[in-house]
């Protein structure tokens, strides 16, 4: 799957409000970029997305049913 229709997926499943989908949809986009940047530019990126990641913590703790 492309980031594009990574995109239109969200979109329809109302997935904007789902973090871990959107983190999903920049590393797909980071990735389909990869061979246009410089390797160390993609390292800092995945960096940024994996501390992002972890941000979002264990928000889901409780309301697992409704989300997933």
């Amino acid at each position: 799957m492309n980031s594009k229709n990574l995109a239109k997926y969200i979109e329809a499943t109302d997935g904007i409000s789902k973090p871990w989908l959107l983190v999903q949809l920049r590393l797909k986009k980071l990735q389909e970029r990869r061979s246009d940047i410089s390797a160390e530019e993609y390292i800092t990126e995945l960096a940024e997305l994996h501390q992002d990641l972890m941000n979002l913590g264990e928000w889901w703790v409780g309301i697992e049913n409704e989300v997933f």
